[in-house]
């Protein structure tokens, strides 16, 4: 039995999320989903059997390659065929690694850990008869349940996604419901879950192994689960596209993130004809060329920010002849536009 050295198991470690970045700065950040469903294959003209799904599954692998960052497959969508679907599946995988093209199986496993370790069998070890990039699971077993497994996904190479948002309108009442324990108790169950995966990448240099499904179709519920994406640093699986309506234009509200709400907020005022301007900071160390400036311009400057004021103390550090006030959120949750309204309303109206 060869022993790793730590350089080499780091490297293992990290081998997904580097394949999966590469794979998106040549191609872009889109994944296929291929989902062989009954109207689909009549539409196409292929039987509605394990030999229709496969037929189907290539030419839709044929077309991503090459176009796609990755694909991901329904395992159920093969499951319904029995012994012969799971073969299909088994040859559209085959194919998929011969071509070179990053795949994700959407199973959504998850369980205790006898059964995680046939998971870890059937999709991550040389030689598996279902092996893929990476697999989607579902964490509420409780998301440390997974451990186990994920350090099989990493120690062969090979990632997951680990569901905390899904696009399903039923899964908000669970996803943004309170913890009532805990390491993140009185935050969602949604903020526990994309807290815990970025654990998993801890010391990785780019994008990590260990990834979250977000659906693109939640909208406004990002507001009440409190998960930030943009301080994640793995990938994000975003389906909903297409067969669930959602639309490019969703991903400004979803993956908005602080500085789209309070922009949100501060065009909303100017249509009202409130006087009121919104400075963003791409980096900060340094701080770029004519910030005095800009803010000599403005008799009041507030800081908004989801923390207790770090970047407001460093401004005033570089800038001790303004005043800076604050908004804090410390909550885990992010600012509405309502609140946000709210909040500069009544700094305009003070005299």
């Amino acid at each position: 039995m060869t022993t790793l050295s730590s350089e080499e198991l780091q490297a293992q470690r990290s081998d997904f999320g580097l394949r999966l970045s590469n794979s998106m700065a040549k191609y872009g950040p889109l994944c296929v989903g291929i989902d062989p469903h009954r109207k689909l294959l009549t539409d196409w003209g292929y039987n509605v059997d394990a030999e229709g799904a496969e037929l189907f599954s290539m030419r839709m692998l044929q077309a991503a390659n090459g176009r796609a960052a990755a694909v991901k497959f329904q395992t159920p969508m093969f499951e319904r065929y029995g012994a012969k679907g799971f073969e299909a599946l088994e040859r559209v995988l085959y194919a998929a690694r011969q071509m070179g093209v990053i795949t994700i199986v959407d199973c959504l496993r998850g369980g205790l850990s006898t059964t995680i370790s046939a998971i870890a069998d059937a999709y991550f070890k040389p030689g598996a008869p279902l092996l893929a990039d990476a697999i989607t699971l579902l964490p509420y077993y409780g998301a440390r349940s997974l451990n186990g497994l994920i350090t099989e996904a990493l120690e062969n190479g090979r990632g997951v996604f680990i569901a905390s948002l899904t696009s399903n309108p039923e899964g908000m009442s669970l996803q943004t419901a309170l913890r009532q324990s805990g390491d993140y108790k009185g935050r969602t169950v949604a903020y526990g879950i994309a807290s815990t995966a970025p654990k998993h990448n801890v010391d990785i240099e780019g994008m990590g192994s260990v990834g979250l499904i977000i659906g693109a179709t939640i909208g406004q519920w990002m507001q009440d689960s409190g998960v930030d994406p943009s301080k994640f640093t793995g990938p994000i699986l975003s389906p909903g596209y297409g067969w669930q309506g959602a639309e490019a234009k969703d991903l400004k509200t979803v993956f908005r993130g602080t500085r789209g709400n309070v922009q949100s907020a501060v065009e909303q005022l100017q249509e009202e004809g409130k006087r009121i301007s919104l400075c963003h900071f791409n980096y900060i160390h340094p701080l770029p060329h004519g910030v005095r400036e800009i803010l000599g311009g403005f008799r009041r400057i507030v800081v908004c920010e989801l923390n207790e004021g770090q970047l407001a103390s460093y401004l005033r550090q570089q800038f001790q002849e303004f005043r800076f006030g604050q908004y804090n959120k410390c909550e885990g949750l992010p600012f509405t536009v309502v609140e946000l309204k709210e909040e500069f309303n009544r700094i305009l109206n003070e005299k």
